[in-house]
């Protein structure tokens, strides 16, 4: 069975299937802030979206993180840093990317064991 969350005409911002959630790629809600702001608030959605499937971010298989400008890699990082669960670093990529709204800094796609 495929549970969803969060239908849309688009797309769902989560599917879980076999104890797995595959999350939409999340992005801040507020783009006036910085790169260490908008990551904190992405970090957040996935908290709340693992949390609704039964999981955390301990649990996460794979995380992509696509940045609209490579110069925010450190601040990225340093909020990640500060969130990643300790001695459970997932896997993860980092790429540069045009994001869909030009004020977005970070979109964050993870795939998380439930």
């Amino acid at each position: 069975m495929i549970q969803r969350f969060d239908v849309g005409a688009r797309l769902s911002e989560m599917a879980v299937h076999n104890r797995v959630a595959y999350l939409a790629g999340q992005v801040p809600e507020d783009a006036s802030q910085d790169i260490r702001g908008q990551t904190a608030q992405v970090l957040a959605a996935i908290d709340a979206l693992l949390a609704r499937a039964g999981s955390d971010k301990s649990r996460i298989l794979m995380a992509q993180i696509y940045l609209a400008d490579l110069a925010d890699f450190a601040g990225m990082n340093q909020a990640w840093d500060a969130w990643v669960a300790a001695g459970h670093a997932p896997p993860r990529a980092t790429v540069q990317a045009a994001l869909a709204k030009p004020d977005w800094k970070i979109e964050v796609v993870v795939t998380a064991a439930c």
